[in-house]
């Protein structure tokens, strides 16, 4: 059978096959995957964060931001007790590193903007210098044509607004409104595509109910009122963008995960719906005017309570695209002695399959099960994957980088991508996490996710053999 006929009765085939789902993905493995496979008008590109890359964290003006101050003063929480202050020295070495990106044919790169490189207080005096860097950026990437698609906010707020609550103070939309107001004026006629956030479902409760994250708070209040907040600043962030971009493409990304019961049980049946509406529809119900998802997740009636008149229709926002984010997948039972969501994970290492480097699961069906699953939402926009990819203890050696588990992780998860799409799926587009190597959060520069190796110490860059495949898949 022909390549072509493989993927015709792939399409044909569908969700309702008789054959198993890993002979569908095995069969789409073997045909070894084409750029064309998903259509000319796929968005393909790999995204960043401004604090995992940038470095320069004070320089010509930027003031603190809440992972200055957490990396600084509860290094503690950080497992090397490492900081983002040079980081990839992105601040610095943008124009090679977007040189790079031409030079491996990589269309699109997704990246966040500082706040607090742009308003050092959150608030108020705008910083021209923090502006006039991302020109820079937008403008190099467009000389280079890699098209910029630019996340509003990565987690980095500034320090002098989480001295004021953050999030958790209702303030925080108008704080958000008039940030996004003047990074879309500033640079809303060279970006087209944006994304209000990244990720709440990572920031909002890593950051207040269990403080592993910046801001490293403890308080279920303080994330019930956050929760809520960020909920509005999706629909206050999107109008801004849509305001002042014209013929704006404009979206936001949520972190989702397969959610699988441990067994039958009917108590664990009802812990993996709580974790669908914890994970999975916590942020994305209330923004398609579903509201939240009190019936499977009770504790949801906490958030309500924060609910003023006349923010249920602001909640509500149509989005021209929803970014989803996947990794992997969670194995949940029943655990009533965990407040509010009353679950508890399987340890990836008892599921009998690969793991990443963070632990992770290595399940590429996962990611099929998820597009199918928003696919479903009534009224749901175009998807795009904004985020995928693994980390896995990468080694240089004779100066290359023959990352084969990360090579085949992306294979199998875009396999599991062209699936959907071929089952009528609207996904539109693909991004890799991440370009390089970077600071990740609260594990610090150990785990390696990019598709270019990058030495710390010297900062030199090494185009690893995913992403040297990368390139080679594009360039066809």
């Amino acid at each position: 059978m022909t390549r072509e006929q493989y993927l015709r009765l792939i399409a044909a085939l569908g969700a309702g096959s008789l054959l198993p789902q890993n002979v569908l993905a095995e069969l789409l493995t073997v045909t070894e995957l084409r750029r064309s496979d998903f259509g000319t008008n796929f968005i393909w590109g790999t995204a960043t964060a401004a604090y995992q890359i940038e470095g320069g964290w004070n320089e010509d003006g930027k003031g603190e931001s809440i992972w200055d101050h957490f990396t600084h003063y509860k290094k503690q929480k950080i497992k090397t007790r490492e900081n983002g202050d040079v980081a990839c020295d992105f601040y610095h070495r943008y124009e090679s590193d977007i040189e790079l990106m031409r030079q491996m044919n990589i269309p699109a790169s997704r990246f966040s903007i500082a706040w607090s490189r742009i308003l050092p207080q959150g608030t108020g005096a705008v910083n021209q210098r923090g502006i006039d860097f991302y020109h820079r950026v937008i403008d190099k990437c467009l000389k280079e044509n890699v098209t910029p698609w630019v996340t509003c906010y990565h987690w980095d707020l500034p320090q002098a607004l989480e001295e004021k609550g953050g999030w958790s103070n209702r303030d925080s939309i108008k704080w958000f409104e008039e940030y996004v107001n003047i990074i879309s004026n500033a640079y809303g006629d060279k970006v087209k595509n944006w994304m209000v956030f990244n990720e709440p479902m990572a920031f909002v409760p890593l950051g207040y109910l269990i403080g592993v994250h910046a801001p490293g708070k403890v308080n279920f209040e303080k994330f019930y009122k956050a929760v809520h907040n960020v909920v509005m600043c999706h629909g206050a962030g999107g109008r801004v963008l849509r305001s002042n971009v014209k013929g704006g493409n404009i979206g936001t990304t949520f972190s989702c995960s397969h959610i699988d019961a441990k067994n039958d049980k009917p108590a664990n049946l009802k812990a993996a719906k709580r974790a669908d509406a914890f994970i999975n529809r916590l942020f994305f119900d209330p923004i398609m005017g579903l509201g939240y998802p009190t019936q499977d997740l009770p504790a949801c009636k906490q958030i309500e309570k924060h609910i003023q008149p006349g923010d249920e229709e602001k909640m509500k926002f149509d989005f021209d695209f929803i970014g989803l984010q996947n990794y992997s997948r969670m194995m949940v039972y029943n655990l009533g002695l965990i407040p509010i969501i009353h679950f508890a994970n399987v340890p990836a290492k008892k599921l009998g399959n690969d793991m990443t480097d963070m632990g992770w699961e290595v399940y590429p069906e996962g990611i099929y099960q998820l597009i199918k699953k928003y696919s479903a939402y009534k009224d749901v926009p175009p998807l795009v994957i904004t985020e995928n990819g693994a980390a896995f203890p990468d080694v240089v050696n004779n100066g290359e980088v023959n990352d084969t588990k990360r090579l085949q992780f992306i294979k199998d998860y875009l396999a599991q991508v062209l699936r959907a799409k071929n089952e009528g799926a609207d996904v539109r587009g693909y991004f890799i996490w991440s370009f390089m190597d970077n600071f990740e959060w609260a594990e610090g520069y150990r785990p390696r996710f990019g598709l270019v190796h990058n030495d710390f110490t010297t900062q030199k860059r090494t185009v690893k053999a995913s992403g040297k495949w990368f390139s080679e898949f594009l360039k066809a």
